[in-house]
């Protein structure tokens, strides 16, 4: 763990809450969900402050939709896979087997429970540090106008301009119960001859995952 470590330029005093922070539910019940709740928080924290200085001339409305965008499932898991922290993961053998260490969601919620071990094992300022060094470009290339329109409504817009039919939702299945509740969707756009499968821990999520896969595919035809 020494490499993820440097990459996130900090040292942990308790290696332990590391340790924690990468440590699946299908291993152990002593798992990363209690950080990842309390990471998901801090996230939040930070990110909704700096977008408060940065764009002091939007609305409430436009800076939750702003927050939305960067710590969406999908930004935190690419964050992750420039961390390499899959070479680090704790996980069960099921989803060892299942590739569970690409899945996004399981990256995701392992970049929030980091976050919430470095604000345990430190400081909310050291996390907040480190937390808008890694957000850094994002932070830079976020304009005003990404509030607008989620991925969902951008993805009917543009089929609706080019003349095709409108993308079809499904929720193919739901894995795990209550809060630890992971869902399955798929999108599909018949002319195009697309279909995606997403997961997240909602319908929400994971329809906007997505909307937004589709999106850059279709930018790449």
């Amino acid at each position: 763990m020494e490499k993820l470590q440097k990459n996130l330029s900090y040292h942990f005093s308790d290696i332990a809450l590391l340790e924690m922070a990468l440590t699946h539910r299908s291993v152990s019940k002593n798992n990363n969900e209690r950080l990842e709740f309390l990471g998901d928080s801090v996230l939040g924290s930070i990110i909704s402050e700096e977008l408060f200085v940065r764009h002091p001339n939007i609305d409430e409305g436009q800076l939750s939709r702003l927050r939305s965008h960067l710590v969406r499932g999908n930004t935190l898991a690419n964050l992750a896979k420039k961390l390499n922290i899959s070479e680090n993961l704790n996980l069960g053998q099921g989803e060892l087997k299942s590739g569970g260490f690409r899945r996004e969601s399981i990256l995701a919620d392992a970049f929030e429970a980091i976050l919430g071990a470095i604000f345990l094992d430190s400081d909310y300022l050291t996390v907040k540090r480190i937390t808008l060094m890694l957000f850094d470009g994002l932070l830079n290339d976020t304009r005003p106008e990404d509030s607008l329109k989620d991925f969902k409504t951008q993805l009917q817009e543009l089929l609706q301009k080019k003349g095709y039919s409108l993308p079809k939702y499904e929720l193919l299945q739901t894995k795990g119960k209550d809060h630890n509740a992971i869902f399955y969707v798929s999108c599909l756009v018949d002319e195009l001859k697309i279909n995606v499968e997403k997961s997240a821990k909602s319908i929400k999520r994971a329809e906007q995952a997505c909307a937004q896969s589709i999106l850059e595919e279709i930018k790449t035809l």
